[in-house]
């Protein structure tokens, strides 16, 4: 397992301004204003590229990136965001992973992983779509991108997560405004750790993309290999899962704490997976109906109600 210390000034390029400038009600477009030159020239050209009807909302989203910039500047030497990640070596047994829980993931046996030991693994119960696609295309499961355990040999899961400090917050809990600046930019803040601590895995520490050159655009439209399906999202969707995270991960090493129901504080922390098959794509599993709500509490070790409580969005 590692745990990885960012300075803002390390991950402010991975940030996707997008969702920051959703988060304020921008559309898309204006955001566009991250990726203009700092001088007046350019930012009066960007201003002008809008028609007078939308160039009040444009100026109001480059005088945001303006306050966000400084107060990026300002969290420089008073802010870090930390990263958890560990490589297991684990199989796909049905809609299940297998995670392993020995130190000694990286053991290999002739050059080939050698496949998860039962007693000595973690189950991760997963979820299967049941709504059909409008391509036609399969039911798909996260684990349909792992090894199976029949086939007799090892693969690997890469889980992650990565948290901003609540403390960081509070200077400004007194001004509405700028509490609300710092904390969408903490929610960017620890995304973009992520996306950092994914491209360094995928191409270093796991290896398995070590001639991947993607520049930061491409990175953060998802052009790489294998997918980073994060706890909460379309095709993770039960919170609960944090709590297996935790047991492998030890989340309190980065700052996170876990409330009652699986929910990370800080607020701005995110967790999930790390898959790397060249197939592997995002999905949405939707809803789920009651045999699949019955199968998956039995193999999550809960009631049917719990499960309810945690599954309530896609039942």
């Amino acid at each position: 397992m590692k745990n990885v210390s960012y300075q803002i000034h390390e991950v402010v390029p991975y940030i996707n301004w997008i969702y920051f400038f959703h988060a304020w009600g921008f559309q898309p477009r204006y955001a566009a204003i991250a990726q203009i030159h700092g001088c007046d020239a350019c930012r009066a050209m960007w201003l002008a590229s809008f028609s007078e009807e939308e160039r009040s909302k444009a100026s109001e989203a480059m005088q945001l990136y303006k306050e966000a910039g400084r107060m990026l500047a300002r969290m420089e030497n008073e802010t870090r965001v930390r990263c958890l990640f560990r490589l297991c070596r684990a199989n796909a047994e049905g809609d299940n992973l297998l995670l392993s829980t020995d130190d000694d993931d990286d053991t290999e046996t002739g050059g080939v992983l050698s496949p998860v030991c039962r007693e000595r693994s973690l189950l991760f119960p997963l979820l299967r779509q049941q709504t059909p696609s409008a391509e036609g295309g399969p039911y798909l499961c996260l684990s349909d991108f792992v090894r199976p355990l029949s086939a007799g040999i090892g693969d690997r899961v890469g889980l992650f997560a990565s948290s901003v400090a609540a403390e960081s917050e509070a200077p400004y809990r007194d001004d509405p405004y700028q509490h609300l600046l710092v904390q969408t930019l903490n929610d960017r803040l620890a995304e973009a750790a992520t996306e950092k601590m994914h491209e360094q895995v995928r191409k270093h520490i796991w290896g398995y993309a070590p001639d991947e050159a993607l520049p930061i655009p491409d990175l953060l439209l998802e052009h790489f290999q294998g997918i980073r399906p994060a706890v909460g999202y379309p095709s993770l969707p039960d919170q609960s899962v944090n709590f297996l995270l935790d047991r492998l991960l030890d989340m309190k090493q980065a700052g996170i704490t876990l409330t009652e129901n699986g929910a990370m504080y800080p607020h701005a922390s995110v967790s999930g997976l790390m898959l790397a098959h060249p197939a592997a794509r995002y999905f949405a599993v939707g809803k789920i109906g009651d045999d699949q709500l019955h199968d998956y509490a039995r193999r999550r070790g809960m009631t049917v109600e719990q499960m309810r409580k945690f599954l309530a969005g896609s039942l």
